[in-house]
């Protein structure tokens, strides 16, 4: 935990929050300014500040919660969809992992709201970046 983190002050009931999950290692919560009604909020207990920071043991019970929520949250909002995201640093509001999971009609709305699309100036551009990508995979 980490005194001036706002989730973490949300986590130790020091923040009132809407919990809809609550383990030992994950909590889930309503985001208190909602994309929709039901967006929710899942993220470590522990302080985490972004993804690269969980421990690789971490990142797969993590996302079996993250995908346990989608399908709550889906189901109980009767949803047609979701969209689940999750910033790092740019547009992360909180310097704490957080994974949103906002229920998605057709026409909601939210069609490309989030980003510009673009393209490559050529297959041998693409090509490029999908190789420094795959040089650096870890």
């Amino acid at each position: 935990m980490t005194a001036a983190c706002k989730f973490c002050q949300i986590i130790a009931g020091e923040i009132p929050a809407h919990f809809v999950l609550d383990t030992d290692d994950v909590v889930a919560f309503l985001d208190h300014r909602p994309l929709f009604p039901g967006h929710t909020l899942v993220l470590p207990r522990a302080h985490v500040e972004t993804l690269a920071d969980l421990p690789e043991d971490r990142v797969g019970p993590f996302f079996r919660q993250v995908q346990r929520v989608e399908g709550a949250v889906r189901t109980a909002m009767e949803a047609q969809g979701s969209f689940v995201a999750e910033n790092n640093v740019v547009s992360q509001s909180v310097p704490h992992l957080h994974v949103h999971v906002v229920p998605r009609r057709r026409k909601d709305g939210l069609r490309g709201f989030f980003w510009p699309r673009t393209r490559y100036a050529s297959d041998g551009e693409m090509a490029a970046v999908a190789a420094r990508i795959a040089e650096r995979m870890v």
